[in-house]
């Protein structure tokens, strides 16, 4: 509910992407209501704890180009209450049920949970098919979401120091793709909204056939089916056609640099190179490229850029995990007495080492541990399961990726890491920033 930038960015960059699995098979039920909406029940009942999590199709991507940050917007206001649930209160009775909830927006989708005890399990549906239903979306509340995420721009990314780097890092790599609007979007753009363009928004994409709800923890299968039924069966299914934007970013044929001047101590350096969309089988491999370069100390960025040369204070190489074709950023943040061109000397000569040799079995081996372990602990709570259900259907139609996800990682070979390190790790298809301190006047 509260999205900061600079949290998405760590996340998207500096973290695992929310995938895969447990060493144990997932089991879950599915179905889909008559009205379009996919609902998962994933039974877990070891603790008394049910989450209710719904995800919406609809991110930064689906935004017009006037009206950039809706998505986001919508996240906020979907908390100000609803017919019958009063403006204020939707958090309050959550947490008088001894439960919490949050949200979160980004390029592809939207995403509401509510944790719950399990005796409230009815409780956080109704809410959910209120939010979905009967939202109140009145000039009072419109007034106060602009405002928090106006404020909020400026909080987390226009101010702060290298706030504004994948903002400005997206910018230039998109050239036609709404990809190269950021989550947050432009303040004109949310002040100028009218009443008739946010309702529209809700109408178009808040409906069950563009949203995916998945049940987590201590069910039972047949008695939820009936309450997801007597919930969200009877919410009409949506009448207009949803919104996609083409996949219309044409391919980078030369290398973009610029230089950008910040409120910052230290300078950093990121490339960004173009990739193919997060579940592509060159993603898997581009990914454990990443791995390969910078995760952990033993990595090899790390290891010469940080330990050996002293020359940067943090490296980090990732894939972003977008629907649509993406990038793949590549970001050091300089020590304080090494500039920025022998930070990017010295890693664009370890990109050309895995362009032109094979890495090791040894390493190979190595990521595929580092994989495996990533994959086996990220579905150890009952929210992070329900979130990734969500996001695998979504994004994919396949929510039994939860469990097979993994094989895509093991099946990539030596030669799978040489080979898209040649393909998209070339300079013509980069964008490089120079992320330096203000001159003084």
């Amino acid at each position: 509910m509260k999205s900061k930038l600079l949290t998405i960015l760590i996340l998207l960059i500096a973290a695992p992407n929310i995938t895969n699995a447990d060493s144990r098979e997932i089991e879950f039920t599915e179905f889909t209501l008559d009205n379009g909406l996919h609902v998962i029940l994933q039974p877990d009942n070891a603790t008394p704890n049910i989450v209710v999590n719904i995800m919406y199709h609809v991110g930064a991507k689906n935004e017009f180009e006037d009206r950039t940050g809706f998505a986001h917007f919508f996240e906020h206001l979907m908390f100000e209450g609803t017919k019958h649930i009063e403006r204020g209160e939707f958090t309050e009775i959550v947490e008088q049920a001894g439960g919490s909830l949050n949200a979160f927006t980004s390029f592809d989708v939207t995403n509401y949970f509510i944790m719950l005890p399990s005796n409230q399990l009815e409780l956080g549906l109704w809410m959910e098919s209120e939010r979905m239903l009967h939202p109140v979306i009145d000039s009072i509340g419109i007034a106060t979401q602009k405002d928090v995420v106006t404020e909020e721009m400026g909080e987390v990314r226009d101010e702060p120091p290298y706030g504004r780097l994948l903002t400005e890092t997206i910018d230039r790599a998109f050239t036609k793709h709404p990809y190269q609007n950021d989550v947050l979007g432009k303040e004109e753009h949310i002040r100028n909204a009218t009443y008739e363009e946010i309702t529209a928004f809700h109408e178009m994409f808040y409906v069950p056939n563009n949203a995916t709800l998945v049940i987590a923890g201590d069910i039972e299968i047949d008695d939820t089916k009936q309450l997801v039924e007597k919930y969200f069966a009877d919410i009409p299914k949506g009448d207009k056609e949803i919104h996609r934007p083409p996949q219309n970013e044409p391919e980078r044929t030369e290398e973009l640099r610029d230089t950008v001047y910040d409120n910052v101590q230290v300078p950093a350096v990121v490339q960004a190179y173009m990739i193919p969309a997060v579940g592509e089988p060159d993603y898997y491999a581009l990914e454990m490229l990443g791995n390969l370069l910078t995760r952990g100390q033993s990595s090899r960025l790390y290891r010469r850029l940080v330990d050996e040369e002293e020359k940067a204070l943090q490296v980090q190489s990732m894939p972003l995990n977008m629907e649509d074709p993406g990038i793949n950023i590549v970001l050091a943040i300089a020590n304080m007495n090494a500039a920025p061109e022998e930070v990017e000397e010295i890693i664009n000569e370890e990109i050309e080492k895995v362009r032109n040799e094979l890495i090791s079995e040894k390493e190979l081996q190595k990521l595929k541990n580092q994989v495996e372990s990533q994959k086996i602990n990220s579905n150890t709570t009952i929210a992070q399961r329900a979130i990734n259900l969500a996001n695998y259907h979504t994004l994919f139609r396949d929510a039994n990726l939860i469990n097979t996800e993994l094989d895509r990682y093991m099946e990539v070979t030596r030669e799978d890491i040489l080979r898209v390190a040649r393909e998209y790790f070339n300079e013509d298809n980069r964008v490089v920033i120079y992320w330096l301190p203000k001159q003084e006047s």
